[in-house]
């Protein structure tokens, strides 16, 4: 067993899943993997069950009723890894959008005396996207200005699904009351861990645009962030947030 767990939402990644895994298991640190499955008709279930008795120490699976949305799976296992006494937890998509070789970039990020989130930021340095549509390039910079601007936080990839997570963050997060689905999840995420005081460490990636299979994001995903943050910041103004130690 690993410090570190990388959770892996899946929806119809037949096409990647079988690369994804065995990618994470061939990098020079060692990763845990927990996937999450929403009963995807394509069957990827099923090629992780297969996979599990090669890997039957360090591949986990976790089969959902149907699409509960990203937040409700990555709650899920946030809940599972830390009973599981893992130290690091991390979120990664199925598609090679984000690449393995970068989660030990965000391990050494996160691996300091700090309890810290480390994000694997496309904006960093710069614009770090490969193959996306000029438009939707657009609406995702400026998506992550809007958050900084309504919110006051001081991170450039606001939507970012690449995460790593100390355990005592998410031991001090209430993650019932997190209620965004989508890429308002990531954002409430981290604006709370933002609020609670924790360390926050942005690490600059390249982000190509998945290969095979087919993109999850909607219209619905990108409203629920735009007026979600409006009505998180509303919220913030009479919480008290725990501060973190």
């Amino acid at each position: 067993m690993s410090d570190s767990i990388v959770i892996i939402p899946t929806y119809n990644e037949k096409e990647n899943i079988e690369r994804i895994i065995r990618k994470v298991f061939s990098l020079s640190k060692k990763f845990d993997i927990l996937i999450i499955d929403d009963n995807s008709p394509d069957g990827t279930a099923s090629i992780v069950k297969a996979l599990q008795k090669e890997y039957p120490q360090s591949l986990h699976l976790l089969e959902r009723k149907g699409k509960l949305g990203l937040g409700t799976a990555y709650i899920t296992g946030f809940k599972w890894c830390l009973e599981h006494n893992f130290n690091f937890i991390f979120e990664m998509d199925a598609d090679f959008s984000h690449n393995p070789e970068d989660l030990i970039n965000l391990y050494n990020a996160c691996n300091i005396e700090i309890p810290t989130l480390t994000i694997g930021s496309r904006y960093k340095s710069g614009v770090n996207v490969v193959n996306w549509p000029m438009g939707r390039v657009i609406m995702s910079y400026y998506a992550s200005a809007y958050v900084r601007f309504i919110t006051g936080m001081n991170i450039h990839d606001t939507t970012a699904g690449f995460i790593c997570y100390n355990k005592k963050i998410l031991e001090a997060i209430a993650l019932e009351k997190i209620k965004m689905k989508g890429y308002g999840f990531q954002i409430e995420m981290k604006f709370t861990t933002w609020k609670m005081g924790f360390n926050i460490v942005e690490v600059p990636i390249i982000f190509t645009d998945r290969k095979q299979g087919t993109s999850k994001m909607s219209g619905g995903i990108f409203n629920e962030a735009v007026w979600g943050v409006i009505k998180m910041k509303w919220k913030s103004l009479f919480k008290n947030y725990k501060q973190a130690n």
